[in-house]
Order: C-alpha cells, then sequence, then structure tokens
C-alpha cells in the first residue's frame, strides 16, 4: 500500500522512496527486469506474495510510471506488463543496491542459505 504522505512530500528522497519504498516493488521491477512478463510469470517467481497483493503492487507501479501493462484483446485474455522508460532507468539503481548487499552482507548462517533469491 502507498504511503501518500510520502508521495506528497517536500524532498525529493522522501517522494521517492514513497514510489518505491515497499519490499515487494524493488522486487517485481527486477524480477520484470527488461522483459515481458505475464502476471501467472510473476506470482510463481516472487515466492510469498499473495495474487491480491502482486496485483496492488502492480496496478501502483503502473500508476507510478514505472511499468507498462499491455492487455491483448483475445479470448481467453492475455495481460503483459513490462518496465517503462522510468523503470528501466531504475534497474541500474537496483543494481547498486545488490552490489552494496554483496560487500556489507554479513556471513551467511545455516538458516541464510534457505534464502531465496530473485534474479532473472
Amino acid at each position: 500500500m502507498r504511503d501518500d504522505r510520502f508521495c506528497a512530500s517536500n524532498c525529493p528522497f522522501t517522494r521517492a522512496i514513497g514510489t518505491i519504498g515497499n519490499k515487494w516493488k524493488p522486487i517485481i521491477i527486477n524480477v520484470i527486469g527488461t522483459r515481458t512478463i505475464r502476471f501467472g510469470q510473476l506470482d510463481s517467481i516472487v515466492p510469498h506474495i499473495s495474487r491480491k497483493v502482486l496485483a496492488e503492487q502492480l496496478k501502483e507501479l503502473e500508476e507510478d510510471g514505472l511499468l507498462e501493462r499491455l492487455a491483448y484483446k483475445e479470448l481467453p485474455p492475455r495481460v503483459e506488463y513490462k518496465l517503462s522508460e522510468k523503470g528501466l532507468a531504475f534497474l541500474p539503481i537496483l543494481e547498486n543496491i545488490k552490489e552494496w548487499n554483496c560487500k556489507y552482507e554479513v556471513a551467511l548462517t545455516s538458516k541464510a542459505t534457505d534464502r531465496v533469491t530473485y534474479a532473472k
């Protein structure tokens, strides 16, 4: 859920966090990357997210101009998602965050080895 107080802030950094600030949006953007993907594919790749939350996050990403929703007039209906120019511009920032995490990540414990990676 978007916090509109963040999005309406006078601070550019706070507004940016309001746009991409929850845990799911950066993961979804990273998974989509430079490809076009369907909802069911995203649902199977991104673990621990409900279909309802995934749908809400995709809608917010589209409203914020980070994502394009492509609906085809077919039977059965087909909908695909891809990053917009604005979304693609965010990918290098995500790469920097991943590099930062790898550099400063605490050594893995046995529990941490059970983690799922969200690489493409």
